[in-house]
């Protein structure tokens, strides 16, 4: 398999993984890619953005500008790189989109139309991550059923219920290989990317440099979460299961909840005079609105998954990844 890893898409191409990531130089993208490429070999995953790269990242493996808003472009990279995966990442996300709503439209509804179109016409297998801000006020929250009411709030969530719905149609109308999981908060030691939960990214950021940290939401606010290990082993195994697992073509996954309290009282037992305030802001009003905890029940029961990292792992693995870099 042959895997093109752009910011924004990526592919598989018969026994070579080739994936082009459109966003791929975002929270997930790198990391993804890197995984990948321990699963598929360093030249069949490609990452892509349209931001000049770090070095590490050209270092370690190929990169190509690919832009989610340019169709022709898109089409080129399929061609010139033999794209049969396309794994798309590109989306403002839901704090930095409410900030720039006619952006996050042309990024996370446009783009989605480029792609999902384009794996139609190469008949590519498309995977493409949603969220728990997919859900709104309206939802269940403890527990939120992989299927339910959704009307989410933010212009980021619309979008995701926009691509959860159009890959389902391009599925069922044309047949077309469209995965999609949705992701709780994803934890990884990248800098924090624009999302409500990234609080907690931030709060093992700010501690661990300054040994204080000043929270947006309520200590008391629960979401749902998981460490970036489990979010990749998730997104691969969704991409490995064969067609006939899967009763749904999106589903609900998961590992834990917990409260910025609860992460504190964590972390309090590595760093026992780290120091939180709490000053929420607009943040508070998209959390809100959010699943407290996550069913992914169906997804545990049809292709097998199971997280492995909990909270005091996850603990663990942030504290010994930001004293190592």
């Amino acid at each position: 398999m042959r895997i093109i890893l752009v910011r924004l898409w990526s592919s598989l191409v018969n026994n070579r993984f080739s994936y082009v990531s459109l966003g791929g130089l975002g929270q997930l993208g790198v990391e993804c890619a890197k995984y990948l490429r321990t699963l598929y070999g360093r030249e069949n995953v490609i990452l892509s953005d349209i931001i000049k790269p770090r070095v590490e990242v050209l270092n370690d493996g190929p990169y190509i500008f690919v832009d989610v808003l340019d169709f022709k472009g898109l089409q080129k990279t399929v061609v010139d790189h033999r794209v049969d995966w396309l794994i798309h990442f590109s989306a403002l996300l839901s704090a930095i989109g409410e900030q720039n709503v006619p952006l996050a439209v042309r990024v996370n509804i446009e783009g989605m139309h480029n792609v999902i179109e384009l794996a139609k016409q190469y008949n590519l297998r498309i995977f493409v991550p949603s969220t728990i801000g997919a859900f709104g006020p309206d939802s269940p929250r403890n527990p939120t059923p992989n299927v339910t009411i959704q009307r989410p709030r933010t212009i980021y969530g619309v979008s995701k219920v926009h691509a959860e719905l159009l890959g389902e149609y391009y599925h069922y109308k044309f047949g077309l290989d469209f995965r999609c999981l949705r992701f709780p908060g994803v934890i990884s030691s990248d800098p924090p990317g624009g999302g409500t939960t990234d609080y907690a990214i931030a709060m093992f950021h700010d501690i661990l440099r300054r040994g204080r940290y000043e929270c947006y939401l309520k200590p008391d606010t629960r979401l749902p979460m998981m460490h970036v290990k489990d979010a990749l082993r998730a997104l691969a195994e969704c991409l490995r299961a064969p067609n006939d697992k899967l009763v749904r073509r999106v589903y609900n996954v998961t590992a834990m909840s917990f409260t910025p309290e609860e992460l504190s009282e964590a972390m309090v037992k590595h760093i026992p005079d780290l120091h939180i305030t709490y000053k929420p802001d607009s943040r508070q009003d998209i959390a809100d609105s959010w699943p407290q905890v996550f069913d992914d029940s169906e997804a545990r029961r049809d292709w097998g998954w199971q997280p492995e990292v909990d909270l005091e792992n996850l603990v663990a693995l942030m504290i010994k990844s930001y004293r190592k870099n």
